[in-house]
């Protein structure tokens, strides 16, 4: 691979998938605002700067911020520095259909070629190249990325327009949503019901109460509030507020996907944003000990 690719983004999901595109020969750069962030990046090998502005000569750039918030200011921060012109954007945060469709709108104005490419694996499938990846947009922009992300997974075309690939990935963070929040309640009735939770998993992930955030998550819902984060409670603030966000734009009931963001912000009003997605449990134990 010839590409020079800004890659946006220097996080726990950012960096792995970064360090794979370099590894198929394309040269990257980070760019994250983070002095940490740089640190981790300068010890796998790749070169990070602060800020969009910093870098010359990207064709590709590869965006994996956390908010539509932080999109809107990366993509103001490109506009202001006039680097846009004849790049390819790829949008592979989550950031909901309306974000990615309106600052698409605004970089394809300055010349620049933008597509929606949503992902879904988390950090241990961006690690092994495993991901999924909901790719839409114009079909030659589409077939020009494809190569180029490759490495990262199994790259699915999903549709031709802008925002289709998000609205694809707000029907999997729904259930991803959903997903570990039963996971958790199922771990914590165990506890209650005066079992062991860790005998427990084994038992009903190996039969058809199985799913892959059980299996995933499972684990670490059983160790200390200390755990590996890899997708913190407050991503899940997030993504279960765009999936809400766009249900009520198409006039859809989510009733399970309502009371799964409820724990979700009961987890980070309890200081847990920072947490590990896995620490949601923690509110049912905190009920349960209340309750006693």
């Amino acid at each position: 691979m010839t590409e020079h690719i800004a890659f946006v983004g220097i996080g726990a999901i950012g960096l792995p998938m970064a360090v794979r595109l370099a590894g198929a020969g394309a040269d990257v750069t980070g760019v994250d605002p983070f002095p940490a962030t740089h640190e981790r990046a300068a010890a796998a090998g790749i070169r990070v700067v602060s800020g969009i502005a910093d870098l010359d000569g990207a064709t590709t750039v590869i965006v994996m911020v956390a908010t539509p918030g932080q999109l809107a200011e990366l993509v103001d921060a490109a506009l202001a520095a006039g680097t846009t012109a004849g790049q390819t954007w790829v949008i592979m945060s989550t950031v909901g259909p309306a974000s990615a469709i309106e600052q698409g709108e605004r970089l394809r104005r300055a010349d620049a070629r933008v597509v929606d490419a949503p992902v879904t694996g988390g950090v241990a499938r961006a690690r092994t190249g495993e991901l999924t990846i909901f790719l839409s947009g114009d079909p030659a922009d589409a077939d020009r990325v494809v190569p180029v992300l490759a490495p990262l997974g199994d790259v699915k075309l999903v549709g031709s327009s802008l925002g289709e690939g998000q609205s694809i990935k707000v029907v999997n963070q729904h259930l991803c949503a959903v997903h570990i929040v039963a996971a958790a309640e199922s771990l914590a009735l165990a506890e209650s019901l005066g079992l062991d939770p860790a005998q427990v998993l084994p038992l009903v992930e190996a039969g058809a109460a199985a799913s892959w955030m059980l299996s995933d998550r499972g684990p670490r819902m059983l160790g200390d509030t200390d755990v590996e984060v890899t997708s913190q409670i407050n991503i899940f603030v997030k993504d279960s507020g765009l999936v809400a966000d766009a249900a009520r734009g198409a006039d859809a009931e989510t009733p399970l996907l309502d009371a799964a963001r409820a724990r979700y912000l009961a987890a980070a009003d309890a200081g847990l944003g920072a947490r590990d997605d896995s620490r949601v449990i923690e509110t049912y134990a905190r009920a349960t000990a209340h309750a006693r």
